[in-house]
Parts: structure tokens; sequence; C-alpha cells
């Protein structure tokens, strides 16, 4: 058996690999248009800055390794230009003629650069390739670059902007959209938002390009961004010439069925350039990332050998760290549940990352959206530690088809350095459940106009800081003054993170009032809303 390989990413390395391990007489060539296979592109931005100081650290497997190891026909700068399915070949830019016969495509996606008036090619760069990176230093070093200029608050536009910053420069992002990582709710961006500003980043947002004028970047705003080099980090579009030019079904991506096979069923695809299913909502969706497609290259090459491999749809599961935050999300979020017509309920709290009474615990904010009988739509998390993990198993949960009850029900480590009795992950499935059960009600910024709102906290903390407007009832008084909670009005109660106001809200519901609901987040997330709120007015303000 021949397999030819195009590209060697990770979707395509990982093919290869794996095939080897199952069939060791199996002729395979792996045929990439670059200089280099196997690299750690996700690590890239770290490299350009020199937190990850090695350029041999980047190289996964080298071409040496797949020949030795796996006696696996590497070449290096041979781009395809033409697939015969018909009679099963494929013709290289240099003329080569080479037999397959089974074809797997892994020629992953392209950087989108739009053809932006005035652009010097010289000074805009995009983050794909390890050629990529060392332009990218190289310019910097070169030219004394002191200003930059990210287009794109995506996963490597923040991570850019985060390294530039490492690496010395003065950095600015546009976003053309109102919030930066699209697969955040806004109000969880908004710490990250916040966390970019005070690490110096100008954070531009519900802004686009409209042209290049020299070394400044002209918005459609108007406002003029100072630069000495841009990084291009709109997005990707996924490649698709050769697929379509031989005739296979394509789409948004090359479309595949669960054994990664296309339309042809002597040819696979996988990686960046296919279409998955959405997880949650079953629609074909375009999710660019590395998990995904090293487990759909060893999917394609089980299948090739024989063994019935399928590929279960995907979660979006995904991390990244933005200065000293991480933020963490798997499935769908509130914007995409809303477009899809799909009726969800959520909660939304605060959990420390361990034991709160061992020394330096840290405090993240959590979102759950689930259904009304208690399926899990999505997740997400920022905070500074152990985010990814509770993510981690909340996509596990989700995997197996899991409900609230089961994060409820979850048995997870504890250790007062490590974890709590009750993990973040427990208390969002308890949490979950209490609004389930009508146990309290949930209530969330943008519930707070027209509410009257009481702070549940004691006298010091009120005077110390509260909600305009709010009047001062403390927890254990309640009982005492329930004549003092209007009948009439949605009364809406809140204090730090939302424990006592949840409390506060069983005392009155089972004291008969019933228009009672609790602030998700309390006054901590409502803080940091606000002050990422006052940050795009004074942008605003500035540009008009």
């Amino acid at each position: 058996m021949k397999v030819v390989i195009i590209g060697g990413g990770a979707a395509g390395a990982s093919s290869a690999a794996r095939l080897r391990r199952l069939d060791e007489k199996a002729e395979i060539i792996l045929l990439e248009k670059t200089n280099e296979i196997s690299i750690a592109n996700c690590g890239l931005p770290y490299y350009i800055s020199d937190v990850i100081s090695s350029r041999d650290e980047m190289i996964v497997s080298a071409p040496e390794k797949f020949r030795t190891w796996f006696n696996i026909d590497v070449r290096l700068n041979s781009e395809v230009v033409s697939i015969d399915r018909k009679e099963k070949f494929l013709i290289l830019s240099s003329g080569e003629k080479i037999s397959y016969d089974k074809l797997v495509l892994t020629p992953g996606a392209n950087p989108i650069v739009p053809p932006f008036e005035g652009m010097d090619r010289e000074k805009v760069f995009t983050v794909r390739t390890l050629l990529d990176a060392d332009r990218i230093k190289s310019f910097i070093k070169s030219n004394n670059v002191k200003k930059a200029a990210v287009i794109g608050g995506g996963f490597i536009g923040l991570e850019m902007a985060e390294n530039l910053v490492e690496a010395g420069l003065k950095v600015s992002l546009i976003e053309m959209s109102d919030q930066i990582l699209a697969p955040l709710d806004k109000d969880m961006a908004a710490r990250l938002q916040n966390e970019m500003r005070s690490n110096g980043v100008e954070l531009i947002l519900s802004d686009g390009v409209k042209k290049f004028n020299g070394n400044k970047i002209v918005l459609t705003s108007n406002k003029e961004v100072e630069f000495d080099i841009v990084i291009m980090a709109i997005g990707v579009k996924p490649e698709l010439s050769l697929a379509q030019s031989c005739g296979l079904e394509t789409n948004r991506g090359i479309i595949v069925n669960e054994n990664m096979q296309t339309s042809d069923k002597n040819i696979y695809a996988a990686g960046d350039s296919v279409e998955v299913k959405d997880f949650v909502t079953g629609d074909s969706v375009l999710i660019p990332l590395a998990g995904p497609a090293n487990r759909q290259g060893r999917i394609i090459a089980d299948n090739i050998c024989g063994i019935d491999s399928v590929y279960k749809k995907t979660q979006g599961a995904s991390v990244l760290k933005v200065f000293g935050m991480t933020a963490s999300s798997v499935g769908n979020n509130e914007k995409q549940l809303q477009n899809k017509g799909i009726a969800y309920l959520k909660t939304i709290i605060y959990g420390k990352s361990h034991a709160g009474y061992y020394p330096g615990a840290t405090q993240t904010l959590y979102k759950l959206l689930f259904t009304p009988d208690g399926k899990i739509l999505g997740a997400q998390a920022v905070g500074r530690e152990g985010v990814e993990k509770r993510i981690d198993v909340i996509s596990s949960v989700m995997r197996n088809g899991g409900t609230v009850q089961d994060l409820l029900d979850s048995e997870l480590c504890y250790a007062p350095p490590y974890s709590s009795a009750k993990d973040p992950v427990n208390t969002l499935g308890m949490n979950a459940d209490n609004i389930l059960c009508g146990f309290v009600k949930p209530a969330f910024y943008e519930d707070l106009e027209n509410a009257y709102l009481i702070d549940v906290r004691m006298p010091l903390a009120f005077r110390m800081e509260t909600i305009e407007g709010a009047v001062n009832l403390p927890i254990s008084e309640i009982r005492e003054r329930l004549n003092e909670v209007p009948k009439n009005k949605r009364v809406i109660l809140f204090c730090n993170t939302g424990y006592t106001s949840y409390c506060a809200s069983r005392i009155l519901l089972q004291n008969g009032v019933e228009n009672v609901y609790s602030l998700m987040g309390g006054i901590e997330l409502y803080k940091e809303l606000i002050k990422d709120k006052k940050e795009l007015k004074t942008i605003t303000a500035t540009i008009s």
C-alpha cells in the first residue's frame, strides 16, 4: 500500500507516524511545500519574545527522525499543484508525478491578510510558520522596533500582544468586535481586557483598519495608530485550492464524514482545512485547533489500515495565557446559542484555586451554560491558577453526555494546596442545580437597571463600596426586617461574589417574598465590568 500525505503539520505528521506504527510495510511519502514539518506552531509567539529561547525547541519532530524512526519519505519544498483522482496520482510544481493508493490532505489554513490601502508588506507579518517567527525576530532586532500594532483579538493576536510587550515593545491591539477572544462572552472577556490594559497594551475595540498611511494605521473611526511593525492576526482561511481543483466536495472547508473520508473514498482530509461537527449543535464548523488535528490524523491512519475509527465532533476546548491571567472555555457561548435559537440557563460564580485558608489562593471566575433539563452547553473560566483544570473536567463530563448533576457528583482530588473539599466544579453543579430546582433566581449585570438593589453585606463593607442606588440590609437582620423588602418591585440582592446573597434570598423566598433574585458574581464581577466599561468610554471619548 502506498500512502501519500500532503502537509506536514499536526494532522499530517500524526497520521504518518500512526500509519507506520500500524503498518511496517506501507510506503509512506509526506510532502510539505515549505521547508519545515511538525513544528510547535502554538509556541511561536513565545519564541519571538525569547520566553522560549531555543529554536530547536520549536521543532517537534525533525525530518530526519521521521526517516530514521519511521522510515517515512519526507520531502520538503515539495508543492503539489494538481491531483488526478481517476488515475490516482498527483503532480508537484517540479513536474514530478507521484502515484498513490490512499491520499491524505492536510494542507492547513492560510492567514487572512486583507489588501489594505497603503500597506507596506515589508513591515506587516503573519505568525504561521517558524520562518515567520524568525523574520519577525530579525526585523525587530535590525530595525530598532519600539511600537507594534497587532490587528486581531483572537488567540494569536493576544499571545503576540503579550509577547511583544515581553520583548519590550509598546503594543496597540486593534479588534473590530466589541470584545477580545470570541469564544468567551463579554462579561468573561472583560477581566482579560482589564488585565491587558494593566500590562500596558492599548486596547482598541469596535474599530477596524481603514487604510495605512506611512507608519500609521488609520482606523474606521479615523483614529491613527503609529507602528514600527504590524502583526496581522485577523484569522485563518482553510486552504481548499487542491481539494476544489480535483472536484472534492467543499463548503467553507473540505467536507468529510466521521471517518475523515472525503467525497472520494481513497482520499482523506484533516486539520484546519476540514469542516467538523459542533458537539453542542451538530452544525458544520471550522475549529482550527491542534488537539483535534492530531486526533483526526490518527483516525485517518486507523481507517486506512482497516481499523474502524470515528471522529466524535468537536467541543472547541481551549486555553490561553494572557499575562498573569488564564482563560479557558469549552462548548458554546451565549452568542452562539442565541444565534441558533437554543434555550439556555446560566450561572456565574467565583471559586478559589485552592482552599482559602491555605496561603496563595486566587479567585477564578466561572460561567456555566446549560439547558432547562440540565444538559451542559458550555463553560468558561478566567483566573490565575487551576483554570484549565476545571474546564477540562467539565469538558470530559460534556463528552460523556453528563449533566449539571454530574458536576455536582464529580469526585475530584482534594488537599488544601490544590483545591477545596467542594471544588469549583462541584459548586458550579450545585449552583446550576439550585437554579433548576427554583431554590435561587439568578440575576446578572444586564438585569440591574430599574431593579431595587439590596446589599446584604455588613454595614462596614457597604460603606466602603457598593452599587449606586443600593440600600443596605445585612443578612443577619433580614428575618427581623422582612417588611423593608418591596413586594411590588424586582428585588436583586448582592454581596461580594454571590454566596451571601444566595443565602439571603433563601430566607426571603421561604418567607413568602417571591420577587427576589441573587446577583451572580456579586459586586466583584460588577466592578470588573464597570472598570472595563469606563476604559471603553475613555477610548471612545478620545477617538471622538
